[in-house]
């Protein structure tokens, strides 16, 4: 067996399959759904907007703090605000950025923009510097609609583009007088005296659903993020699939705390919920502290999380009616086996919808079986555009037959998951609708991958699926990484360590060794507060749980935890600092097999068991 087969078999949670005609029979429910907007039809967002504002005038639609705002409250807004967009210039066509925290005026500016036929660009609001100038300059925005939370961080920035920046007032977080002064300021005036009326439809009338209605970028830990097309029929069947996946009604609540300008919350959440005409509870930060007084105060059904978020309310401590919510459901991704036996263990039998995917994927997977450990399930390859193609960590490269095309996997064989690029003009699943860059959306097509001209999108994620067909994730292409010959999945590793007792978060990721092949695993790990490391206890977890060459061989114990805004561990920053105790002041430990311990860091130490010190290390 491949060892990082093997060490990738360690993290699964056995549970008893259904029957793969059950599973796919809600599959094709998923897929019938998903069909129902053509690519040719004259039908967006704003139209949906419009419809279920008709339906459902006075449900509410978005709960904010106090703040309770109807369909038709939400919708009367956004014709304001599009009046508003017309006023200052936009047509449709045009590309305009909103930078904003969740709140309501973020949807209610988006929508206001799809009535016009604007597509809407959602701009991390934690950004600044380059990566700013890059995020308005790759989308070719006009505009910014800018949320006056946010003016400090943007503003903050030399060199932006010459655009106009129209205010979003925020009575939470007021910004000074000199920083408004820098903006539109009178843009809310506007929008004050537009009319609340319907917006004439004629503008937006000829543009088709295939039609980009957002740019979203992706959430890569690396790099500068790629804006990702997001066209009104991949973002309304995203709602069309889901309502039938989650059988989502208009009393459901949905739960709304992860940042909305990534696309878990703008795509599955807000599209899920319109479509059935159901609430969003809408909160600007996720919060340990709040999470249940939410739930409870709001009967909120639906949440959708991230994996780290589960981890942090599990490391709250147990108290008397945790069990007792009205949460029915879950969807998310990267949540580990073990971390998902504990919820259910702790938080009573909800429903859990992991799934694998990615803001510019053509093709996903969902665990509609509530299967521990997997995030998907294949049951029958001829149903789905999916496959899982046979690569090589060490030559990082796919295998080919003696055509020279690619090889499909086994069962238990890792390989990237790839979705077949569907180009046909009366079907939209499967179409890689890629970025607003020519060179990067062709970095991520590849051709004649079974047979002659056939296209790929390559998703550079690594998965694998057992003999009933349920799919895993292992890792990321390049997460993975190889020491004393054997091949180690970083997220396997932190999956197997990730409920170390006093845990708060743990990053596994390779450093270079000078003069051997490969990279040593290092785990950054952050224990909870009033916890502390304990070296002897983590030594024998990773006895109980790892094969030995996967074992980390560093430990640096963080003061603070690196993350994206959106829950992701960044790698880059800690691989390039490795293992050199004088580029960083976080305390070092290495695994020492005569003492089953892990021990602080010590150039004697560092002989003992072999390995040269960190190349530019004084201390070494």
């Amino acid at each position: 067996m491949n060892n990082l087969n093997e060490l990738s078999q360690l993290s699964s949670v056995g549970s008893k399959p259904v029957p793969r005609e059950q599973t796919q029979a809600l599959l094709d429910r998923r897929s019938v759904a998903s069909g129902q907007i053509k690519p040719a039809d004259r039908y967006t967002i704003a139209d949906r907007v419009e419809e279920q504002a008709r339906r459902f005038p006075e449900r509410p639609f978005l709960i904010y703090g106090e703040q309770c705002l109807s369909y038709a409250e939400v919708d009367a807004r956004a014709n304001q605000l599009a009046h508003a967009f017309q006023a200052r210039g936009l047509r449709p066509g045009d590309v305009c950025a909103i930078a904003m925290e969740n709140r309501p005026e973020f949807f209610c500016s988006w929508f206001g923009l799809a009535k016009l036929g604007v597509v809407a660009a959602f701009i991390n609001t934690q950004v600044n510097g380059r990566p700013l100038v890059h995020a308005l300059e790759s989308t070719g925005a006009k505009a910014v609609v800018v949320g006056e939370e946010c003016l400090a961080n943007l503003l903050a920035t030399e060199g932006l583009p010459d655009l106009p920046w129209w205010l979003v007032p925020d009575a939470e977080n007021p910004a000074s007088e000199e920083l408004r002064a820098r903006v539109d300021a009178g843009f809310c005036e506007t929008v004050a005296s537009a009319p609340r009326t319907a917006f004439p439809r004629d503008l937006r009338a000829d543009l088709p659903a295939e039609t980009a209605g957002l740019l979203i970028f992706t959430s890569g830990t690396t790099g500068l993020p790629k804006a990702a097309r997001y066209s009104h029929m991949r973002w309304m069947s995203s709602g069309d699939v889901m309502e039938e996946t989650l059988q989502v009604t208009p009393e459901d609540v949905f739960y709304c705390c992860l940042p909305l300008y990534h696309g878990a919350a703008a795509t599955s959440v807000t599209s899920t919920a319109l479509r059935a005409g159901a609430s969003i509870v809408v909160r600007r930060k996720f919060s340990v502290r709040e999470f249940w007084k939410d739930v409870n105060r709001h009967d909120i059904s639906v949440f959708q999380y991230i994996g780290e978020i589960c981890r942090y309310l599990l490391n709250q401590p147990v108290v008397a009616g945790e069990r007792e919510h009205s949460l029915r459901c879950m969807l998310g991704a990267g949540l580990s086996p073990e971390t998902w036996q504990r919820w259910v263990e702790r938080f009573g039998p909800i429903q859990i919808f992991e799934g694998w995917g990615a803001t510019e994927a053509n093709t996903t997977a969902i665990n509609v079986d509530n299967y521990p450990g997997s995030c998907g399930r294949v049951p029958f390859w001829e149903k789905t555009n999916l496959r899982l193609v046979r690569y090589d960590v060490d030559s990082e490269s796919h295998p080919r037959d003696e055509q020279g095309f690619y090889r499909l996997c086994e069962v238990g064989e890792i390989g990237e998951a790839m979705g077949f690029i569907v180009n046909h003009p009366q079907i939209g699943g499967g179409r890689f609708e890629g970025y607003t860059s020519a060179e990067a959306t062709e970095s991520k097509i590849r051709r004649n991958v079974f047979s002659q001209d056939d296209s790929f999108w390559s998703s550079g994620d690594l998965l694998r699926y057992d003999e009933d067909g349920y799919l895993y994730f292992v890792d990321r292409i390049g997460d993975t990484f190889r020491w004393k010959s054997e091949n180690v999945s970083t997220q396997e590793v932190a999956d197997g360590l990730s409920d170390f007792p006093g845990l708060e978060l743990i990053n596994i990721y390779g450093v270079q060794v000078p003069g051997h092949e490969g990279r040593a695993g290092m785990a950054a790990v952050l224990m909870q507060e009033g916890h502390s490391f304990d070296p002897e206890a983590f030594y024998a977890l990773t006895e109980e749980r790892l094969p030995r060459y996967a074992a980390p061989v560093f430990v640096r114990v963080s003061a603070a935890a690196d993350l994206t805004s959106t829950f992701k561990l960044r790698k880059v920053d800690l691989q390039r600092q490795g293992y050199a105790p004088t580029a960083f002041d976080d305390p070092l430990y290495i695994r020492d097999e005569s003492s089953r311990s892990y021990q602080p860091y010590s150039a004697e130490l560092l002989a003992r068991v072999g390995l040269p010190a960190f190349a530019g290390d004084s201390r070494g």
